[in-house]
């Protein structure tokens, strides 16, 4: 059995779902996934593989999902079991999938390091 390529990408969480499955449209998608804003060097690595990163608003973004439960570690290494908040650093450890003509290489979620959690926002709530 060939060993696995693992891969590490840098970034600030923009939408998570790694305790719970996703859900699209109301319904599950049975996969737990984070969608990271990625620092430049990330971005070039994945573009590099053939792995399609979109922009929002500027700045590189990617998707990384798995159908299995993912392992989330504080920064020492610990598991970690609280949410990872919109705007937390984290590292996440990911393999790449086969090349695909139209969708390009997929990349499938390993483990999720949190670097530095960010406090959750209270946008919009304090004149509630």
């Amino acid at each position: 059995m060939a060993q696995k390529d693992y891969r590490v990408a840098t970034g600030t969480v923009a939408f998570e779902s790694l305790r719970e499955h996703d859900v699209w449209q109301g319904k599950s998608t049975g996969k737990f996934n984070v969608v990271l804003t990625l620092d430049q060097d990330s971005a070039d690595e994945l573009e590099g593989a053939g792995v399609k990163v979109r922009q929002y608003e500027g700045n590189p973004q990617r998707k990384f999902t798995t159908g299995f439960n993912v392992s989330v570690l504080d920064a020492d290494g610990n598991p970690y079991n609280g949410q990872v908040t919109r705007g937390s650093k984290v590292r996440v450890l990911y393999t790449l999938g086969n090349p695909n003509p139209m969708h390009g290489t997929p990349t499938y979620l390993e483990k999720v390091k949190v670097v530095e959690l960010a406090e959750p926002s209270m946008a919009g709530v304090e004149d509630f």
